[in-house]
């Protein structure tokens, strides 16, 4: 009785390259999908971005977006009186700037160098009142080892404004005030020892730094 002949699955699978071409294949495809995935990945995170940059960018970036904060009918302002008569210490600092303006606008402290978050105000040496940027209550005041006395402000809007290197401060924690009161008076720190009598004054919206200037209507 003659052997029965093999099929033609078997005689296909007896071929030495049958292997290795299936597991090309397979490879191929695997790869294929992976990469789709990561694509359709790529664009949802593009998307997030977007979202997320539209209106003020932070962490020391300026968005041309950016435009005066109006808060329960309040803008933004300067916490000094005519702002035009003061000097600008020191620079918000903006990742978007030149070179030489981004190194004006560090800090140099204990042989660290640290990005400067505010923007630092200056009379010619003299004395001057801190004003309060916007109505709301105050959530910080006390002195501070670096920075002299410091008070914090808290607003709507997830908006909060900062005021370092103060003295004779004239609030305290829980006190709700009104835009332009007197918060206390210019004075120095340790940390910007070298301005003198100064304010250093931020805004920090949702957590984050931004740079005051464009956030206040020009004056």
């Amino acid at each position: 009785m003659s052997a029965a002949k093999p099929s033609g699955w078997k005689k296909l699978l007896s071929k030495r390259w049958v292997f290795p071409a299936a597991y090309m294949a397979a490879a191929a495809i695997i790869v294929t999908i992976l990469w789709l995935n990561a694509g359709n990945q790529g664009k949802g995170s593009q998307q997030d971005v977007s979202s997320v940059n539209s209106g003020v960018e932070t962490n020391g970036k300026s968005s041309p977006e950016s435009k005066p904060v109006a808060v329960n009918g309040e803008t933004l302002q300067w916490p000094v009186a005519k702002f035009e008569s003061f000097k600008t210490e020191m620079a918000f600092y903006d990742e978007n700037a030149s070179e030489d303006q981004r190194q004006a606008a560090m800090v140099e402290y204990d042989n660290k160098f640290m990005p400067h978050t505010g923007v630092d105000l200056a009379k010619n040496g003299k004395d001057f009142e801190v004003l309060a940027a916007l109505s709301g209550k105050v959530t910080y005041a006390q002195e501070t080892p670096t920075n002299g006395y410091e008070v914090h402000i808290q607003h709507a809007n997830d908006i909060e404004t900062v005021y370092q290197s103060l003295k004779d401060l004239q609030v305290k924690v829980g006190d709700e005030v009104k835009q332009g009161d007197a918060i206390a008076k210019a004075g120095t720190s340790q940390l910007e020892a070298g301005e003198g009598t100064h304010v250093h004054f931020e805004v920090w919206t949702n957590g984050e730094p931004v740079n005051p200037r464009d956030m206040i209507k020009a004056q």
